[in-house]
């Protein structure tokens, strides 16, 4: 890569989302952070709206790799000086990093579109497909004022779900499911059909990383949603063509927001609960 003008004292901000050729992008974001470092700029921040390898947070069998500390040494190493990101899969990754790292929230924006879009909210449950995601929904629904559900599932390899049972009463009502990402889609469309067979009147999703690899697409057209809401953390207008369940929520202005408190030295806490306007 070649830095296009002078960043010799300027405060850089590089946007690079963990998508497509994630490895590629990954190496290119590490290259870029490198070059302005040794041009001299005085502080470079990295804006990474879906972090890589997010989900090897652990090692959940011997000899596996944790790749997401690698990742954050590796961005440490190429000389970030700050990470801003949204939705981390697990909050523990900001402790990876010895430098600042801003995790920003897809809640409220999230918060904003169920009021907007679904007109029956009030009288709606908030779902999570998995045990790992049950601190998002008990504070969406908080902050909703209705009830929430949970679904255990049972996982007998990985990508693959084997047994689910609903926590949860769900007749009647509208059901969200929220996720932080979703990849192959078979956990949530599995869920779904939990929420339609336990008397759920609808469904959506809600995911702030929509990955949507194999066969994701035509598991959501063969499902029993109203809409599958994700964020543009990663871009999803090829996706959206083939399918047209999914819908947008347009994050940029958190982002954007975020990036002009940091530059400007003020909270970002304001974010957690607020939607830029």
């Amino acid at each position: 890569v070649e830095i296009g003008e002078s960043v010799r004292g300027e405060d850089v901000y590089i946007i690079q989302s963990g998508c497509g050729e994630i490895n590629d992008n990954l190496m290119e974001l590490l290259i870029m952070i490198n070059a302005c470092k040794i041009a001299s700029s005085s502080r470079v921040t990295a804006v990474i709206p879906c972090f890589p390898y997010a989900r090897q947070d652990k090692k959940d069998k011997s000899r596996a790799p944790i790749s997401a500390k690698l990742v954050a040494n590796m961005l440490s190493v190429a000389g970030a000086d700050h990470i801003i990101t949204m939705d981390l899969h697990a909050s523990q990754i900001q402790g990876f990093f010895d430098i600042p790292v801003d995790n920003l929230y897809a809640e409220p924006a999230v918060l904003q579109w169920i009021k907007e879009n679904i007109l029956e909210w009030r009288n709606c449950i908030i779902v999570s497909p998995d045990a790992g995601g049950a601190k998002r929904v008990t504070s969406i629904a908080d902050r909703l004022n209705v009830e929430f559900a949970l679904i255990h599932k049972e996982r007998k390899k990985a990508n693959e779900v084997d047994r689910m049972v609903l926590v949860g009463d769900v007749k009647d009502r509208v059901a969200i499911l929220v996720d932080d990402m979703a990849d192959t889609c078979g956990t949530i469309c599995h869920a779904a059909e939990k929420l339609v067979s336990a008397g759920a009147t609808k469904v959506y999703a809600i995911l702030t990383h929509g990955i949507f690899s194999g066969p994701a697409i035509s598991r959501i057209n063969n499902a029993s949603f109203e809409a599958v809401v994700v964020t543009n953390t990663i871009p999803q207008e090829e996706k959206m063509k083939h399918c047209p369940k999914i819908q947008f929520i347009d994050i940029s202005m958190i982002l954007a927001e975020a990036i002009r408190r940091t530059h400007n030295g003020e909270s970002v806490s304001y974010l957690f609960s607020h939607v830029p306007l």
